[in-house]
């Protein structure tokens, strides 16, 4: 769920940076270091401590 809604964010963020004179290639790669970020945390949160089963 939160992959959905850190993509949704970034192409929100996307929009507006596109709307306010932002070259579109500059605020595709915004939104897509999000999403890259967001999976990469996903990935990481079953090592951290505390977290083992």
């Amino acid at each position: 769920m939160g992959l959905i809604l850190t993509a949704t964010a970034g192409l929100c963020l996307w929009v507006v940076l596109w709307s306010l004179g932002v070259s579109g290639f500059d605020a595709v790669m915004i939104a897509g270091v999000m999403v890259v970020l967001a999976i990469a945390v996903r990935n990481l949160l079953p090592f951290l401590p505390g977290r083992r089963s």
